[in-house]
């Protein structure tokens, strides 16, 4: 048996554990498909044997929770993207353990620059189907 959608907000407080950010303000954008995570000095690198890995700091230095940490994984894809703007962009995916509320999964982000926008995270609908429902009339509900 499914339980029923959580009711969350426009706007929620979401944790990262795998990238270690506790908490993290996040719009709910049902409008887009994927969540995007900020991203600074996104590169791939070859390891010896030729395997390819991508390494990412989270955030950047104007951010509070910014910890200059470099984070890096072989588990990675590239993807076309549409932006906000209408353009394609080619962006790395990577999956990692997202917190919303009482429940904890694993979903996608692509890895981008989100620096001239207003939140650095941005949780999409794959994310958000048959998980949540959105009341764009709430904020920060906790998902309680």
């Amino acid at each position: 048996m499914q339980l029923p959608p959580v009711l969350i907000g426009r706007r929620e407080y979401v944790g990262l554990p795998g990238l270690h950010i506790d908490e993290i303000e996040a719009k709910i954008d049902t409008g887009a498909y994927t969540s995007a995570l900020h991203c600074s000095h996104i590169e791939v690198h070859e390891l010896e044997g030729g395997q390819p890995v991508i390494c990412f700091r989270v955030l950047d230095q104007r951010h509070p929770d910014y910890s200059d940490t470099l984070h890096q994984t072989t588990d990675f894809k590239q993807k076309r993207i549409r932006s906000s703007n209408g353009q394609i962009q080619y962006r790395y995916i990577i999956c990692t353990q997202v917190k919303l509320g009482n429940l904890i999964f694993d979903t996608e982000f692509s890895l981008t620059n989100r620096a001239a926008m207003r939140y650095p995270l941005l949780i999409g609908r794959k994310a958000l189907s048959g998980r949540f429902a959105v009341d764009v009339t709430k904020l920060h509900t906790g998902g309680l």
